[in-house]
């Protein structure tokens, strides 16, 4: 029964609950500001009693609570009473005042129609008062018109008279104010043109202006004309200056056609005396055309500068006029005699026509060359540039052949002076100086092509300049790059000893360590010269500026160019072949380094590492290797001071070579000790051959044994490490940090050289925490090394395979790989570890001859054992073969 209660209650409340949205409840909460908890939307009443009565002891004075809440109800109830009886009479007012606003609508809608009413009839009183008003005013108007047009018809009338007098006087001053009326009046009177008197005046406006343009030419053409000095009826000056006002009022072609005339006589005597048959029209003579337009011009203005208006241009218009005929004429010529042109007389009428187009520029506006009919004229509006000099476009490919002759003579020039070159003796050198001198000559060309042209001549200048970049590369940078010569010695010299070998058995013992000494000698790479290494810095430094300059050209050409020509202009291929010089360059510095690095790491080989009874300072060939950084890397960095980007280049690149031959050369030591072995002879010569103390057959070893070998190595390692750190600086009084990337690769390779070091020093038993710890030192391995370190410990065949094969399984991921089989592979892998005749052992990055030289001299050694084995069977014992192998251990270099 009270589930159901309490069930019933639940649903009560939540009837009477009444949610409302949060825009309500805000505009509620500032209409009704409160702080009472009642009023508060989330309120709960259990919270509110619990606060009210917090224990049993509050509860005594529950009664006071009691009758405070009802007295709250109470007013409550009294408020919402009010409310609800304000609101009974709400509908009625609401009736009252919509019946007040009809009423009032219909009381505006008729003051309205009233208004409008008498506006109407007001309106119609103005128009009755302002009738007459308008009448009159049209009539003044009217009668105005009508004036004004007898006015003009009087001057009319009047005018055409008056003017047919004066123009048979020539009083032009007189003529000119009345024409211009005239004019002006009868194109009033073009819409009366149906009248039959007003067409007869209209024509005899224009009979009196044709007469006056006819009169005003002959007039000119008699002041002007040779002929007509003694002539009595010649003007003078001052009617010629008013006849042009008169021309200038007349029609276009009037002044058009007397302009036309006058400037053609003007040049009458310019082109007979320059005509292309006489000598002095001929290109080499072109400075005295302009100098007699200067002449003519001067004479022209002084004469006759005040008769023609200003605005007539006379003087712009001759000039004009003269480079229009000078280049036609000129186009002729150039054609008919092309073959007599040279680059010098070229370049000398262009750099006069240059000159006195940049005058022309200076002293005229160039307005006329708007109105110029000539296409090739208007084409350079505002501007007399290539007004005449166009004509030497289409001969302009003469310029650049010479260029291109001169080119041709200047890189040969270099290429002989490059064969005695000799570089500076200071230490910074910089570059060679022809180089400079071929960019100077560049820059010459380029100024020198713009006064001519930058459209298709400049371009074939940027090709001629491409060319001629890449065969300065090649012929003078490229050709001079030191060479490192062959060894003396080739195979031929083993094969001689081999032939020895075979026919003399008394001299076993000597040819077969001649065999030797050849083979170690072959493996000798030539070293360069200081002064070949500063050759090659001398011409590095050079094909940078080179490479520097090119991109400045670039810039340069792409800015002087025609737009049209921007996105050919690319010397991105002529950059390409400085960098390669430059990288070229830097891989002879470093191989040239490796090389020097190369007989103190076979020095290394030929230790008796097992055999070390203490571990004492760095080995010599430490010793070696460092002498010879500090030997050859201060050359190089003095010589590249102005290139550190490239010396840091140059650093990066060797460690990258050197770190690896130096840890392939680790894999081929046997840095610890081993138990018996027993080799065949044939064996212990190819082991004796090839400084390894493993030889081929099945040898018992031990897991364990002396390892200050492996800590004399690790003590070298760290030597190493240091000196490589500090190569940049390496024999320099001032110490600088290296780059953190060349940082990181040195102590990055040098790193896993110790940890292989580590390794090898650490017992295969138990082989499970064995190969825990080289999973550990060394996590990036592969089973190609960890088979390569079990060859450095001397582990046994046997034993290799199940380390091989329990590393395999603590790392599955290299089941994938491909991995040499442990029968046969283990002993090729032995044999290439302990072969230093191997290409990929002795040197990770030499040249390919020098690597067929040592398979060669591999081959040679490896048929010098057979041989030496099957004579040994045949004709001596044992005891014998065993003293030709000593003969030839006492035969290797120390």
């Amino acid at each position: 029964m009270n589930l159901i209660e309490e069930e019933n209650g639940q649903k009560k409340d939540h009837i009477n609950e009444i949610v409302l949205s949060e825009d309500v409840q805000r505009a509620i909460e500032q209409v009704l500001q409160s702080s009472d908890p009642l009023d508060q939307p989330d309120f709960n009443p259990t919270d509110y009693i619990n606060q009210l009565f917090p224990n049993e002891q509050s509860l005594s004075n529950i009664d006071e609570v009691i009758s405070k809440m009802e007295c709250d109800i109470s007013l409550i109830d009294d408020n919402i009473r009010s409310v609800v009886r304000g609101q009974v009479n709400t509908g009625e007012n609401g009736r009252v005042a919509l019946k007040e606003a009809q009423q009032s609508l219909t009381q505006l809608f008729s003051l309205i129609t009233d208004i409008k009413s008498r506006a109407e009839k007001t309106e119609d009183m103005v128009k009755e008062i302002t009738r007459d008003i308008k009448q009159l005013d049209s009539a003044k108007n009217n009668l105005t018109y009508a004036i004004t047009t007898l006015n003009h018809l009087h001057m009319l009338v009047g005018g055409v008279e008056n003017l047919k007098r004066l123009s048979e006087r020539r009083q032009y001053g007189e003529v000119l104010n009345p024409l211009q009326a005239i004019i002006e009046v009868n194109q009033h009177f073009q819409q009366y043109s149906e009248i039959s008197q007003i067409q007869t005046l209209s024509a005899q406006v224009q009979q009196i202006q044709s007469e006056l343009a006819t009169q005003i030419t002959d007039d000119f053409k008699n002041f002007f004309s040779p002929t007509s000095h003694s002539n009595a009826n010649r003007m003078t000056l001052t009617q010629l200056k008013d006849a042009c006002q008169v021309a200038s009022v007349l029609d276009k072609p009037v002044k058009k056609n007397i302009l036309k005339w006058f400037i053609n006589l003007q040049l009458q005597e310019y082109m007979q005396l320059f005509h292309e048959n006489q000598d002095i029209a001929w290109l080499d003579k072109i400075d005295k055309r302009y100098a007699w337009v200067k002449r003519h011009l001067l004479d022209f203005e002084e004469k006759f500068g005040t008769v023609f208006p200003t605005d007539w241009e006379v003087s712009e218009r001759i000039t004009v006029q003269f480079c229009t005929n000078t280049r036609e004429e000129l186009s002729k010529i150039i054609a008919r005699r092309k073959t007599e042109i040279d680059v010098k007389l070229l370049l000398f009428a262009i750099q006069k026509t240059a000159n006195f187009e940049q005058l022309l520029d200076k002293r005229f506006n160039g307005t006329t060359l708007v109105e110029a009919t000539s296409e090739e004229v208007r084409q350079e509006r505002g501007s007399f540039n290539n007004l005449i000099g166009s004509c030497f476009k289409p001969y302009l490919d003469i310029y650049t052949d010479s260029i291109d002759r001169e080119l041709t003579a200047l890189i040969d020039q270099f290429a002989q002076q490059n064969q005695q070159m000799v570089v500076p003796k200071e230490i910074n050198p910089g570059i060679i100086p022809n180089c400079a001198d071929l960019f100077v000559f560049y820059k010459k060309c380029m100024v020198q092509c713009m006064q001519l042209s930058n459209e298709k001549p400049m371009y074939d200048l940027v090709l001629l300049f491409k060319r001629y970049l890449r065969e300065y590369a090649i012929k003078v940078l490229e050709a001079r790059i030191p060479k490192p010569q062959p060894p003396n010695t080739t195979t031929s010299s083993i094969s001689s000893s081999m032939s020895l070998l075979t026919k003399d058995f008394q001299n076993l013992s000597t040819a077969a360590g001649q065999v030797i000494h050849n083979f170690l000698k072959e493996g000798e790479t030539p070293r360069f010269s200081s002064e070949d290494m500063r050759k090659i810095c001398y011409i590095l430094a050079t094909a940078e500026y080179c490479l520097e300059t090119v991109q400045q050209l670039e810039d340069k050409l792409k800015e002087k160019i025609d737009k049209q020509y921007i996105s050919k202009v690319d010397l991105s291929d002529e950059k390409d072949v400085y960098h390669r010089i430059i990288s070229n360059c830097i891989q002879l510095l470093v191989h040239d380094l490796d090389a020097a690095c190369e007989q103190s790491l076979l020095l290394m080989t030929k230790i008796a590492w097992h055999s070390i009874s203490n571990v004492g300072d760095q080995s010599g060939f430490v010793n070696q290797i460092i002498t010879n950084l500090k030997q050859t890397v201060p050359v190089i960095r003095d010589n590249l001071a102005n290139s550190r980007k490239y010396y840091t280049q140059f650093c990066h690149k060797f460690v990258n070579s050197f770190i690896p031959k130096y840890i392939n050369t680790l894999y081929r030591l046997r840095p610890t000790s081993s138990g018996s072995s027993s080799a065949s002879g044939s064996a212990a010569l190819v082991a004796s051959a090839s400084s390894s103390n493993l030889a081929e057959g099945g040898n018992s070893t031990t897991s364990g044994g002396n390892i200050l070998g492996c800590e004399q190595l690790l003590l070298d390692t760290h030597s190493l490490k240091t000196v490589l750190m500090d190569l940049p600086s390496i024999g320099s009084q001032v110490q600088r940090k290296p780059p953190a990337s060349y940082t990181k690769v040195v102590v990055k390779g040098m790193a896993k050289a110790e940890m292989i070091i580590k390794v090898v020093m650490q017992p295969v038993h138990p082989a499970s925490l064995y190969i825990e710890q080289y999973l550990k030192l060394m996590p990036e391995s592969s089973v190609v090394e960890f088979h390569k370190i079990l060859e450095m410990k001397n582990v046994r065949k046997i034993e290799q395979q199940q380390l091989v094969e329990a590393y395999k399984r603590a790392c599955p991921q290299l089941q994938q790989q491909q991995t040499p089989t442990t029968s046969s592979s283990s002993g090729t892998h032995h044999a290439e570890s302990g072969n230093v005749s191997q290409p990929s052992e002795t040197t990770s990055g030499g040249n390919s001859t020098q690597s067929q030289q040592i398979a060669a001299a591999a081959a040679a050694i490896s048929g010098a054992g057979s041989s030496i084995m099957a004579l040994g069977d045949s004709l001596m014992d044992k005891g014998r073969i065993k003293k030709i192998e000593n003969l030839i251990k006492n035969r290797l270099p120390n």
